[in-house]
């Protein structure tokens, strides 16, 4: 705000000492000051949502729900807290805490961009907001689409996904080579995990 004022004064000293016409350079200020107005309204309203950022939001808001009020105010304390956190992550969750700097193997870490910031009560939706002007990256992250597992056909799905429905479920296939030996496993174990999910 204080840079559109500064902006405009300058400019109308300049349209004043250029214009024969006083006048104009009053309208031509108005119309200024209603532009900068505008432009302050309008910037709150470009804000990061949830979906631009899914992983970032939701892990933040998750990590931000299971601090205790002790661990909120210090940020040293919400970093250690957020590495404990990082442990039990998988998939994208885990890729944001590489991102951030939350696992051991992490090559970099911007881990203050996010304990300082949670330390003020800042929404997630704001922290994913400073992250990303740090490292675009993690709002790239998105969460595969779930497969329904009673309804899908099997046999249509690829050996990859198939992977996947072992790996979400913290199964292994030893010995599976072929597609078919996946879905055989698949349904070896699907009446103990659709069940889980009922």
């Amino acid at each position: 705000m204080v840079q559109w004022q500064g902006t405009t004064i300058l400019l109308v000293r300049i349209l004043y000492s250029k214009m024969k016409h006083p006048k104009a350079t009053l309208d031509m200020l108005y119309i200024m000051s209603i532009v900068g107005i505008l432009a302050t309204l309008i910037a709150p309203s470009c804000s990061l949502k949830k979906e631009d950022c899914e992983v970032c939001v939701t892990v933040v808001e998750r990590f931000s729900n299971i601090l205790n009020d002790d661990n909120k105010q210090d940020p040293k304390n919400i970093e250690s807290e957020f590495r404990k956190f990082c442990k039990s992550t998988k998939s994208k969750e885990n890729r944001f805490c590489y991102y951030l700097g939350g696992l051991d193997e992490s090559a970099t870490g911007i881990l203050g961009e996010l304990s300082k910031p949670l330390s003020w009560g800042m929404p997630a939706e704001k922290v994913c907001e400073r992250l990303k002007k740090k490292d675009a990256q993690i709002c790239d992250l998105r969460y595969d689409k779930q497969i329904d597992l009673s309804t899908v056909d099997l046999k249509k799905l690829k050996v990859r996904d198939l992977k996947k429905i072992l790996s979400d479920w913290d199964e292994d296939c030893d010995g599976c080579l072929e597609k078919t030996d996946f879905i055989k496993r698949i349904e070896e174990l699907k009446p103990i995990y659709m069940r889980k999910e009922l």
